[in-house]
């Protein structure tokens, strides 16, 4: 066996593999703890669309057959959505696996991949599975320094990765900022706009990424029906970009990697604008409310435009652990290179209470 594994390319053996929140179940098991609240995964305290679940209960008679391999009917709802064709369509297992489908498709050995410190774990972990050299940009008071990433760019660069807001420090680029920028990524260059959480933006922080699409061919937009929309457990996300890039993604896409159930939930949740304002609305009153008590408690945090808010509480590990044995999950930071942050996740108004407490008297521990 020690042979078979040292076969593996040293890329694969180097990986350090990603590192989810703790799930509620494994608390249970390790402390016995039957009350536990879970700010820890940027998932919806809503729950999931309630249109999303009445679409899974009249699917579930057909779970013996396998989902439609094309997602018809979400590409259609996409695409009418953002006037586009199904051909600017690509479905994932949710968007991670968009952005891997991209790293696959436009990246190997002997070529590299551009992306910010602090930004999302996955980017760097695609970039690295196939073979590729990652180039990581310092970034500027916790978000991405555009200027610095496009000088990055090399001959050898095949994609730029670019999130917006950012996960996990909740950064936002303007539009016209973003887009001036990215205008000047030479053409060879594929932009992946991961916009996860663009849900969350307030009304005068939106911007429309996919009118970018008929200037920028090289354009990539990521997004996701695990965040707002409340559908996390069934893994379902979508790139929108130009039908020639679509169609080289669909050649290393594997057959049927969307779900019957993750269809059907999706394409009722695109619908259910309703949910989708309660979510943003209760997202909204979340932030001012953790904000609040953060400063109440003296602790610098970086302002976020997404459904969680990054906080400096000096030794995390003890903070987390007190955390932990309090029944509050909440999310370590340490691997983005921000070793004195948590991320902590909006919940319901009770929940953000029932944290910033628990927080309060961590910190007194650890004092």
């Amino acid at each position: 066996m020690t042979d078979l594994c040292e076969q593996v390319p040293a890329h694969i053996r180097g990986i350090a593999p990603y590192q989810p929140g703790k799930p509620i179940s494994e608390l249970e098991r390790e402390l016995g703890l039957t009350r536990i609240i879970k700010l820890a995964s940027n998932e919806n305290p809503l729950g999931p669309s309630p249109k999303a679940l009445e679409a899974i209960r009249a699917a579930l008679p057909e779970l013996a057959l396998y989902p439609d391999g094309n997602g018809f009917e979400l590409k259609t709802a996409l695409a009418q959505r953002f006037a586009l064709t199904r051909e600017h369509v690509v479905l994932g297992n949710g968007s991670n696996d968009v952005l891997e489908l991209a790293a696959r498709t436009f990246l190997g050995p002997g070529t590299s991949a551009i992306y910010s410190a602090h930004a999302f774990a996955v980017y760097p972990l695609v970039t690295q599975a196939v073979g590729a050299t990652g180039i990581e940009v310092p970034a500027r008071d916790f978000a991405h320094d555009l200027d610095a990433m496009v000088a990055a760019v090399r001959p050898d660069t095949r994609i730029l990765f670019v999130a917006n807001p950012n996960n996990p420090t909740g950064s936002l680029i303007a539009g016209p900022v973003l887009r001036a920028a990215l205008e000047r990524v030479p053409s060879q260059v594929l932009i992946v706009l991961d916009e996860a959480y663009t849900e969350y933006l307030e009304p005068t922080q939106r911007y429309d990424a996919v009118s970018w699409l008929h200037h920028l061919p090289n354009l990539l937009i990521s997004r996701t029906f695990s965040k707002a929309y409340g559908l996390a457990g069934l893994r379902v996300g979508f790139g929108l970009a130009r039908p020639a890039v679509i169609d080289l993604m669909n050649r290393v896409r594997q057959p049927f990697n969307v779900s019957s159930l993750a269809l059907v939930a999706a394409r009722a949740a695109l619908d259910d604008l309703e949910f989708l304002e309660r979510t943003r609305t209760l997202n909204s009153a979340g932030l001012a409310q953790l904000a609040e008590g953060f400063r109440r408690l003296g602790l610098p945090f970086i302002p976020s435009h997404g459904n969680f808010l990054s906080v400096e509480v000096g030794e995390s590990a003890r903070v987390y652990q007190s955390l932990l044995h309090q029944g509050i999950i909440v999310r370590p930071v340490a691997g983005y290179r921000m070793p004195r942050h948590l991320r902590i996740s909006v919940g319901l108004p009770e929940e953000n209470a029932a944290c910033l407490a628990a927080l309060e008297r961590a910190l007194r521990e650890a004092a």
